[in-house]
């Protein structure tokens, strides 16, 4: 048998494109996205090591695809909030539960999403798909917080949002990193630490003194 026909006969499987993202999803909770191989998914899958570049054209291609599908889920937490709390606050801290179990439940992927560097300017552009995923996962958000906010003011918002979420962006990377010691805590259960965490509300954005211009004469 040829090479291309050995080829042709490994790559059908079914959705192939989706079930290596799902294979993704598993193989970084296991070893870290840091550590992903395509050949390995490859194999795992029983496809050609050139398989999966008919779909992604390299490892990070995936990856971007496999962050935008966790951006996805997470609005997805986010909109169930939203349709189930009785009032702004509790509709916000129930998102902040839900972002807070994610991180728990799928380290690798909160990882991927929140600390890789996919999002991050470098040589190549970021993926459109993993940046539209991941800006409407934070308007969603962003529109929670401003719901219980009393300024509305543009600027306030978007302080609010970026302090809230850095709260709870950073708990979740203390427990994940397992920094959170029995000497910190004390007898805190773990609930009412995210009680605390998401408990932190910014009501005020103090404004610059606006100084007038005096005329030169």
């Amino acid at each position: 048998m040829s090479r291309d026909s050995a080829d042709q006969s490994t790559y059908h499987h079914g959705d192939l494109r989706a079930a290596l993202i799902k294979a993704a999803a598993v193989e970084i909770e296991r070893g870290g996205y840091e550590n992903l191989s395509l050949r390995e998914l490859a194999a795992s899958l029983g496809v050609s090591r050139a398989a999966p570049y008919r779909h992604f054209v390299d490892r990070r291609a995936l990856l971007a695809a496999l962050a935008a599908e966790g951006f996805d889920e997470l609005t997805a937490i986010h909109r169930n909030a939203i349709a189930g709390g009785k009032n702004p606050q509790a509709r916000l801290a129930a998102a902040g539960r839900g972002y807070l179990a994610f991180a728990a439940e799928r380290p690798q992927m909160f990882r991927l999403m929140f600390v890789s560097d996919l999002l991050s300017a470098g040589a190549a552009p970021p993926d459109s798909t993993l940046i539209k995923s991941a800006g409407e996962s934070y308007k969603v958000f962003e529109g929670m917080v401003a719901a219980t906010l009393d300024d509305l003011d543009d600027s306030a918002i978007k302080a609010a949002t970026i302090a809230y979420m850095s709260s709870a962006y950073g708990f979740a990377l203390l427990r994940m990193g397992d920094r959170l010691k029995p000497f910190m805590y004390g007898r805190l259960t773990q609930s009412e630490l995210i009680d605390a965490v998401l408990s932190m509300k910014v009501t005020t954005l103090p404004r610059p003194a606006r100084h007038k211009r005096r005329n030169k004469v």
